[in-house]
């Protein structure tokens, strides 16, 4: 028998100078004996030409190579370049080979430290499929104890059910191009879930996906038993309900608690509003979860604060993008108008507005509000009551006479021509006033579920109505015809914009969606208006 260290193969009979030279990059020849030439597996040469096991034995099958023999080499070779990654029990990826990898892994671009004890590479699990390829690439054996990349099918094929409109066609082609990886960002009502339902049955993988509230859990299993025929595949983990399946449904919350439950069941990761997946607790469920096939899915993934660059390297980058002004010239939105209605403080309102604004800037002495923040966080007593008169200054803008009384106006000519409003909010005390006013619907978060979802009922069975929310309603507010929108109060966030631009746009016949933006001239609000919409719209 041959040694292990240095496997050695024989082929019967004359071979070709081609083939002499392709065994020769791989192998050294050790001469003939009994009418068969005999080479020796150079392991130098087969990391330095990048062959596999796979090749080496590809090449020697077409020859004639003794079926012991390559058996023989495999086995010497599988042994030799043999790397194995697995989970460890701390959460970390594991590497571990008696081959030296430093110089290999170092061409990844990131760094893994190097557990002397158990001799061997730790690394992020969202590294995984990037280890994994990289080092198949340079021609070890991984034995992926995962099997995540490879495996992890769902017990039988899914089939789609629906039909995808072009440009969600074109969506799902990009991310699949991007290696199954990847940001879509679709207006609101685009049908991004059903491009998910789509990709889960193209896909075939065993799939969690990430939603924001239980309602939305709830959306998801019907939107994927509807689209596809995975039937009793579909489950829900969260809250009361704990059922593990192939395909899963959870929230946020639950998927950060559960991290360590689901992170070797799962090859792919659907993650519905994605710009929420930054924050410092609900990006580990990206980090230390190995799925190699990944999804997000967003309006617009930017947030204020920057941090949406850190979707890229969890997730990939953005795929496909489009806006709600395309859409609406293919007819798949409604057309809309936004209006921007401009009101002034009433005099006493203005004065006292003035004074805050002055005690405000000495406070502030120049520094941005989220560097204020900060200090307060820390106890400056300064930026403290800076950031108590910073909001003082809000709510009496807010809660404006003229801005209520604009609202009431809007409210009465939109409900003489049949419409349905939703007014927007951004502070409880706010929604509460107009909707004593205009009597009107409201919802906000203090609202248990059951009064929540009779409220939602109540409106989409109204023909004309009003609904008033707080930002509980800028995501998973689903009001297919509600044709009128008022905001009365929000941030400068283009993403905020689009989410409430996007409740109105439902196609229906005849429909024309209208946004009301009311800003208070000369304060704050006029800057936030032109930051939200400094977004590609038309």
């Amino acid at each position: 028998m041959y040694s292990m260290s240095e496997p050695r193969f024989r082929v019967k009979g004359w071979i070709s100078d081609e083939e002499f030279r392709r065994l020769l990059e791989f192998s050294r020849y050790r001469g003939r004996v009994s009418g068969y030439a005999v080479f020796e597996v150079d392991q130098a040469k087969v990391e330095k030409n990048g062959f596999t096991v796979d090749d080496i034995i590809a090449i020697l099958s077409s020859l004639n190579v003794p079926a012991e023999d390559i058996e023989a080499v495999k086995r010497a070779l599988v042994e030799s370049r043999k790397v194995t990654v697995y989970l460890g029990e701390d959460g970390w990826l594991r590497i571990r080979s008696r081959l030296r990898l430093k110089e290999h892994l170092k061409e990844l671009g990131f760094w893994l430290p190097y557990d002397a004890v158990k001799r061997e590479y730790k690394a992020p699990p969202f590294k995984y499929r990037a280890i994994i390829e990289h080092l198949r690439s340079k021609g070890f054996y991984v034995e992926d104890k995962l099997g995540l990349l490879d495996n992890a099918n769902l017990p039988r094929k899914v089939v789609f059910q629906g039909q995808l409109r072009p440009y969600q066609e074109e969506a799902l082609e990009a991310w699949k191009n991007a290696g199954m990886s990847g940001i879509i960002a679709l207006p609101t009502g685009a049908g991004k879930t059903v491009i998910a339902d789509a990709a889960i049955a193209d896909l075939g993988k065993r799939t969690l996906v990430v939603v924001i509230t239980r309602e939305h859990v709830k959306q998801w299993v019907e939107s994927i038993r509807r689209f596809t025929d995975a039937g009793p595949l579909v489950g829900a983990y969260y809250g009361e309900e704990k059922r593990l399946a192939p395909i899963t449904v959870t929230t946020y919350q639950t998927a950060f608690r559960k991290t360590d439950l689901f992170a070797d069941k799962f090859a792919f990761l659907v993650f519905d509003e994605v710009h929420h997946l930054p924050a410092d607790k609900f990006r580990l469920i990206a980090t230390r979860m190995p799925a190699p096939y990944r999804l997000g899915l967003s309006a617009t993934i930017e947030r204020e604060d920057g941090r949406h660059e850190e979707l890229f390297p969890l997730l990939g980058g953005i795929v496909y993008k489009t806006s709600p002004g395309e859409l609406t010239r293919m007819g798949y939105l409604a057309p809309y108008i936004v209006r921007r209605v401009k009101v002034d403080l009433l005099p006493e309102e203005k004065r006292k507005y003035e004074t805050l604004r002055r005690q405000y800037n000495m406070l502030a002495r120049g520094l941005p509000f989220n560097q204020l923040v900060e200090k307060a966080r820390k106890g400056d007593p300064e930026a403290i009551q800076a950031v108590r008169i910073n909001t003082e200054m809000r709510k009496l803008v807010q809660n404006s006479e003229a801005k209520l009384k604009a609202v009431e106006k809007i409210v009465r000519d939109e409900l003489a021509r049949g419409s349905k409003i939703i007014v927007f909010t951004q502070l409880r005390s706010q929604a509460e006033e107009i909707a004593r006013r205009v009597g009107g619907l409201l919802l906000h978060g203090g609202l248990d579920k059951k009064t929540r979802k009779a409220v939602l009922e109540r409106f989409r069975n109204a023909k004309s109505g009003v609904l008033v929310v707080t930002t509980v309603g800028d995501e998973g507010l689903d009001i297919p015809d509600a044709n009128v929108g008022i905001i009365a109060s929000g941030t400068g966030n283009p993403r905020q914009f689009i989410q409430r631009l996007g409740r109105l746009l439902r196609p229906k016949e005849g429909k024309e969606a209208r946004l009301y933006e009311i800003i208070v001239a000369g304060t704050s609000e006029e800057y936030q208006s032109r930051k939200r919409r400094r977004t590609r719209l038309l």
